[in-house]
């Protein structure tokens, strides 16, 4: 299984982020939630989401990444929420 992050990061309707990867050569839009975003760093002040995913881009990719392993996107898309960010 071949996963690579080619991005960019965009800002979603809902005010999370969507990033997208290539599993195998096809893409997949990985969402991270709002509540994701403010949740991998609890201690910090959430402004713009998108200044946010990229301060925390490594933790949110790799939470992402294991979800890719499992199986767990569907049809091009695979979410990520608050709950994935404490998976390991």
């Amino acid at each position: 299984m071949s996963i690579e992050f080619v991005g960019p990061a965009i800002l979603a309707a809902d005010g999370g982020v969507i990033y997208i990867a290539k599993l195998d050569g096809k893409n997949v839009q990985c969402h991270f939630s709002y509540e994701a975003l403010e949740d991998v760093d609890p201690d910090s002040v959430f402004g713009d989401a998108l200044e946010h995913f990229s301060k925390h881009q490594l933790i949110l990719l790799s939470a992402a990444e294991k979800k890719l392993l499992k199986g767990l996107g569907h049809n091009g898309q695979l979410q990520i929420s608050s709950y994935d960010l404490r998976l390991e």
